[in-house]
């Protein structure tokens, strides 16, 4: 049943979201337009806050510290890269650090456990959502038999398309979503 009380930002049409929630905004739509009232789950470009951002000339950066506004605002979830640079520039706090003014915490996960047949390191950041029902939900194990990248570093592993590395797992979006709907 797809929820009516989140809304997913910066999203793939192909991926999960369009699938659990009934308001979504993908790049034709363009989330900088989402006006509340409702929590989010958002997943602004990487490109531009990531190791390789000067590959990166296609997406705008401005969605970056847009989306974490808007979870400020409304509540809800970011996702991104760990490690992403977005966090240092947008003052959200790192994973094991105290929750920032806005009372948002950083939780390390990987993807793998929830489906994604890469390790797939991820930081969320997660804005009025009590801290044991994240921590409650955080899953462990999963078995990496891919990876994201072709460069030397870490086991040799086939690769994924570009198109599976970019989208989350449908768990892992479920349990975002549902983290979001938490009242």
């Amino acid at each position: 049943m797809r929820r009516s009380d989140v809304v997913a930002l910066y999203v793939d049409p192909r991926g999960p979201y369009p699938g659990l929630v009934h308001d979504w905004y993908d790049e034709a739509r363009d989330a900088r337009n989402y006006d509340g009232p409702w929590p989010v789950v958002a997943h602004p470009p990487c490109g531009p806050w990531g190791r390789l951002k000067f590959l990166c000339t296609k997406q705008d950066p401005s969605a970056g510290p847009l989306a974490v506004g808007m979870v400020r605002t409304y509540g809800g979830v970011l996702e991104h890269p760990s490690n992403s640079t977005l966090f240092r520039v947008c003052a959200m706090p790192f994973p094991g650090e105290l929750p920032d003014a806005f009372g948002g915490r950083t939780y390390a996960v990987s993807q793998s456990p929830w489906g994604h047949r890469c390790e797939k390191p991820t930081w969320i950041y997660v804005v009025r959502v009590p801290d044991a029902i994240v921590r409650a939900g955080i899953l462990s194990g999963g078995v990496a038999t891919h990876r994201v990248t072709n460069g030397p570093r870490g086991p040799q592993l086939p690769r994924v398309g570009a198109l599976e590395a970019r989208l989350s797992p449908p768990a892992f979006a479920s349990w975002l979503v549902e983290l979001a709907g938490t009242k």
